[in-house]
């Protein structure tokens, strides 16, 4: 067995080959396997072809019970960007953003300012689209198109059924982002390079049986779209799996409203929950 990394932006990695064997019992050492024909690290065809073959089983016992109507629709971008900084080594710092608003952490947990109504936590006028829409998966843009600072939250109302379009730009580099959602799995509906097109690539969703995932890869200059009812009251983080965009702000929060029945809202904290 083999594996390599799959990295297709210019950014320097580890890219050695990782290698096993797998012997089974009765066959001599003698016997050596041949080693297997990878992909270039850079392939992206195939790494996306790849992903399109996984799928969910669709069956009586494991039902994929894909949103076909949809009530909420997100369109997000992911960007990076720099800010002024004094004490850092040129004057500038990176950070990164959906829909040009970099994520503050607050002082708060923001689940215990919405369970106890605390205000001025967070806000809930996180925007379904980017402000500004441009080419984003042309040309280099080191421009800053506005890039605000903000603990802005998306509010969602219980067991609405949401899509969410992930796109990557070239807001100073573009690179794949696995992005993890809490709270919920979700259907990975659509994939593609380039700018998302609202008029035509949803015809190409696969809402039959696609694949079940809690995170999921947003490709290099591209888009990934992924669907789920909002039946899970609370406030649940969506952020970039990669440790250095969530800390430079590549991450936002879902407020899920609480539902009519006496089990649709959210669980009092427990009496021994360890105070911050």
């Amino acid at each position: 067995m083999a594996a390599r990394s799959f990295m297709d932006v210019p950014i320097p990695v580890d890219n050695k080959t990782a290698t096993a064997i797998l012997q089974y019992k009765g066959i001599p050492n003698s016997v050596m396997p041949s080693f297997p024909q990878l992909p270039a690290p850079n392939d992206s065809e195939t790494a996306l072809s790849y992903n399109k073959k996984l799928k969910s089983l669709n069956t009586l016992q494991f039902p994929a019970n894909v949103p076909l109507k949809v009530d909420r629709k997100l369109f997000y971008t992911i960007g990076f960007g720099k800010d002024s900084c004094p004490t850092c080594v040129n004057g500038t710092k990176l950070l990164a953003s959906l829909n040009n608003i970099s994520f503050v952490m607050p002082q708060i947990g923001l689940l215990q300012a919405h369970y106890s109504n605390i205000s001025g936590v967070f806000r809930t006028d996180f925007p379904d689209k980017p402000p500004k829409p441009f080419n984003y998966t042309g040309a280099p843009l080191t421009a800053s198109l506005g890039t605000t600072h903000g603990t802005r939250l998306s509010k969602i109302k219980f067991n609405s059924t949401v899509e969410l379009v992930l796109q990557d730009t070239n807001l100073l580099s573009v690179e794949s982002h696995p992005f993890h959602l809490h709270g919920y799995n979700f259907f990975v509906v659509g994939t593609g390079i380039g700018n998302f097109d609202p008029k035509k690539d949803p015809a190409n969703y696969n809402l039959v049986d696609p694949m079940e995932r809690n995170t999921v890869g947003v490709p290099t200059g591209g888009w990934t779209a992924i669907r789920f009812t909002a039946d899970n009251p609370g406030v649940w983080f969506m952020h970039c799996h990669l440790e250095l965009h969530t800390g430079w702000g590549l991450k936002t929060a879902f407020v899920v409203e609480d539902g009519p029945g006496p089990n649709q809202n959210i669980l009092p904290p427990p009496n021994d929950l360890p105070q911050c």
